[in-house]
């Protein structure tokens, strides 16, 4: 493996100055992905350079931005569990951070990190799909619902940064996730789910993080059986070593129909 660059940019002027001008350049927030994957040597590219935006103030923080709640990128779940306003406006977000991994993993995982990540595991993608969030990047802003362009590919370019991610605040949205163990499991499959209006997000059922179109119609027109009998036609589940295709399509069903209930 060929040496890697380690660059700490002084503020987000200078990360974005960076992020621009150093070619191979991969942003580093808590590293809990990250830093497994540089070392066991799976991404690819491989990055010539590290840029470090854990602690820049410009990317942490809980506060309202014209008449929504932004999150910086770089703020910790445990960040988040704690904000009132976070529990307050998105509590399915709150419960979602708190399904990640243990408290050790909480105090350095990001919202910005598991975005740019793009996991179709990710526990909190489903929870932004489902309120409708606006990625916002050091140039511009991009809607949830076009964000995740295929197998942990994104619609970033190569040296864009995101640096927040915004919420209307008059979502209700409950959310759930199924894994092996109550705690520190990767999900078998994880949703999240608001009435008004209709929108059914799901997790660990497809290549990307994705809305389930046609259950969001059913839902749409008041149709409850019809959206959770068309839910099965709108994911793409796989077998794989956590769960089998078969079973993550019942789930999806089982837990769509509890969450429909409250």
């Amino acid at each position: 493996m060929r040496d890697v660059t380690y660059l700490r940019p002084k503020d987000l002027q200078d990360a974005v100055q960076l992020s621009r001008t150093t070619p191979g350049c991969r942003p580093l927030a808590g590293g809990t992905d990250l830093m497994v994957m540089l070392h066991a040597r799976t991404l690819r590219p491989a990055p010539r350079a590290i840029l470090d935006v854990w602690s820049l103030s410009e990317l942490k923080g809980v506060r309202r931005v014209d008449g929504m709640l932004e999150i910086g990128a770089a703020e910790s779940y445990t960040g988040i569990i704690r904000s009132a306003e976070a529990q307050q406006h998105l509590p399915a977000l709150v419960a979602a951070a708190r399904t990640i991994g243990a408290a050790q993993i909480q105090n350095r995982g990001t919202l910005g990190g598991n975005l740019a990540n793009a996991s179709p595991a990710g526990d909190t993608l489903p929870v932004l799909l489902a309120y409708d969030a606006v990625v916002v990047t050091d140039r511009r802003s991009i809607a949830i619902d076009r964000f995740f362009t295929g197998y942990r590919h994104t619609a970033l370019q190569s040296d864009e940064l995101i640096t927040a991610v915004r919420f209307p605040l008059d979502r209700q949205v409950v959310f759930r996730k199924v894994g092996t163990r109550a705690a520190q499991a990767i999900s078998k499959v994880v949703i999240a789910v608001c009435r008004q209006p209709a929108r059914v997000a799901i997790g660990s059922v497809a290549e990307v993080p994705l809305r389930a179109s046609g259950a969001e119609a059913a839902l749409a027109s008041g149709d409850v059986a019809g959206a959770i009998a068309a839910v099965t036609a709108d994911i793409r589940p796989i077998d794989d070593v956590r769960s089998t295709a078969t079973y993550r399509q019942a789930v999806t069903q089982n837990v769509l129909r509890e969450l429909l209930r409250q």
